[in-house]
């Protein structure tokens, strides 16, 4: 098996590698940078995995995973430079394009991109994933393999794509967790105790997303489904469709995006 180098160890490098060693690779076998001791106990602890406090202390692996802030990345990436030779790094910096990573990298041009969202924290994750033109079959296949071990992978064709995904499954999460708040609060308006209205609302999210995503079918079907015509869930649609929560939905993700890429320019001009 390859080995690993992760800089920075926060929540989501502590979810892929939490995700890493139950799928089977071996802990000796991953090296951890954070500057926070906490951290490195923390990762030491739970995994058994090597944490350092220094740069220049880390064993670099034949993938390095850049999972600090995405303002923090030139300097760590400035600092990573001569070190480098022919690894495949691979960055969850948000927002941060391979061109800039690539110039902060002293040129490096084996480099890959992902967008992970949270549910990695409980292995239920999805990534968006997209390699330079450098990165081969084999680079491709050890980036989508870190990633899987929190969820699932979609490759995108284009780099700008990743703004969309940013939008759409980044964000998304919290689109998800706004709609169990107003169906939480709806339910106790409606007459509910509050340990009831969560008992019912969170249960119905993770059940209808499941159910979506094993049946294969087309969401507007199994909507189609669960609508009688006159019945209570009609009613309840059309409520929704009166006050342009659809519309709204796409305004959203339409502004998340062009905030990704905002982000992009503005990270693109760090030194």
């Amino acid at each position: 098996m390859y080995k690993i180098s992760f800089i920075g160890g926060g929540n989501m490098a502590l979810a892929i590698i939490g995700g890493l060693v139950a799928s089977g690779q071996p802990a000796a076998n991953i090296e951890v940078l954070d500057v926070n001791p906490e951290a490195r106990s923390r990762l030491a602890t739970s995994f058994g995995v090597r944490a350092h406090a220094v740069l220049d202390d880390l064993p670099l692996g034949d993938l390095i995973v850049l999972a600090v802030k995405p303002q923090q990345l030139p300097e760590v990436a400035t600092a990573l430079a001569p070190r480098l030779e022919n690894q495949l790094v691979l960055s969850i910096a948000a927002g941060v394009r391979l061109a800039d990573l690539s110039r902060w990298l002293g040129g490096h041009a084996r480099l890959a991109r992902a967008m992970p969202n949270t549910p990695a924290l409980v292995r239920a994750g999805i990534s968006g994933l997209y390699a330079a033109m450098a990165v081969d079959a084999a680079g491709r296949s050890a980036a989508e393999g870190v990633l899987r071990a929190v969820g699932g992978v979609v490759w995108v064709a284009d780099e700008a794509q990743l703004d969309a995904v940013t939008a759409v499954s980044g964000s998304g999460p919290a689109y998800v967790f706004y709609c169990i708040e107003a169906l939480e609060e709806a339910a106790v308006a409606a007459g509910l105790p509050h340990d009831v209205a969560r008992q019912l609302a969170r249960p119905t999210f993770f059940g209808a997303g499941k159910l979506a995503l094993e049946s294969g079918e087309e969401p507007g079907v199994l909507r189609a489904r669960v609508t009688s015509r006159g019945g209570t869930t009609e009613r309840g649609v059309a409520a929704l469709d009166a006050a342009g929560v659809k519309a709204a939905m796409v305004r959203a993700v339409e502004a998340a995006s062009a905030r990704s890429r905002e982000l992009g320019d503005d990270l693109g001009k760090l030194a």
